[in-house]
């Protein structure tokens, strides 16, 4: 197998974290997309959607998408679960981990790809340009965040992690898109001291410095 990466975006830092989660070795290949090498015709026939990851299979099998790689890779690996055990489990870690995504993850990312000036006609990923930004949607995704922010609270109230008292694949999307969400001076409210903590102790995870 063979996973192309770029170490300062943050989609493939979800794959890196679960990969590392998981204690597995998987060789990987930049594509700086501040370059923009994802545009390249020696990747577009890796992936004509022209993002990464992008995580090549033995058979030549081309997986595009954070969550189909990582579903793959739990399927190879299982050990630990980061998707949950049994019905119930999987479920609560899936609705936790669609939530993180789009309230957070997402929200970021528009917070993002709308305001900084690298990605000033680049609104949306995967189009080399000609998508201008939409200052409007930078508000959006910041009230977005700020709903999250308590509900996220709630849980880890009775909670260690999102999905219970397991880190799942939930903790992992929910970290990258808060900590990627700073880059925009979005931080996490001073009254969700169980979200600070959660934070925190997941930091220290040695998969959160990959």
């Amino acid at each position: 197998m063979k996973l192309y990466d770029f170490s300062l975006a943050p989609s493939p830092r979800r794959v890196r974290m679960f990969i590392a989660e998981k204690g597995i070795e998987i060789p990987s290949v930049q594509i700086n997309t501040r370059e923009r090498q994802q545009f390249s015709d020696e990747y577009r026939a890796v992936n004509p959607n022209c993002v990464v990851p992008t995580l090549v299979l033995d058979d030549g099998t081309c997986l595009g998408e954070s969550v189909a790689i990582c579903r793959y890779l739990e399927e190879i690996h299982p050990e630990p679960p980061l998707m949950g055990r049994g019905a119930r489990d999987k479920a609560i870690v899936e609705m936790w981990s669609r939530q993180a995504e789009f309230e957070g993850y997402l929200a970021a990312a528009e917070t993002l790809r709308n305001s900084a000036p690298m990605f000033e006609d680049r609104g949306l990923p995967g189009v080399p340009g000609g998508v201008p930004q939409i200052p409007a949607l930078v508000e959006r995704g910041r009230q977005t965040m700020g709903r999250l922010f308590p509900k996220l609270d709630l849980q880890l109230a009775a909670n260690r992690f999102l999905a219970g008292e397991a880190f799942t694949i939930a903790d992992i999307t929910a970290y990258v898109a808060i900590d990627f969400a700073g880059r925009a001076e979005i931080r996490i409210p001073v009254d969700c001291p169980n979200l600070a903590r959660w934070f925190a102790e997941v930091g220290e995870r040695p998969s959160a410095a990959v």
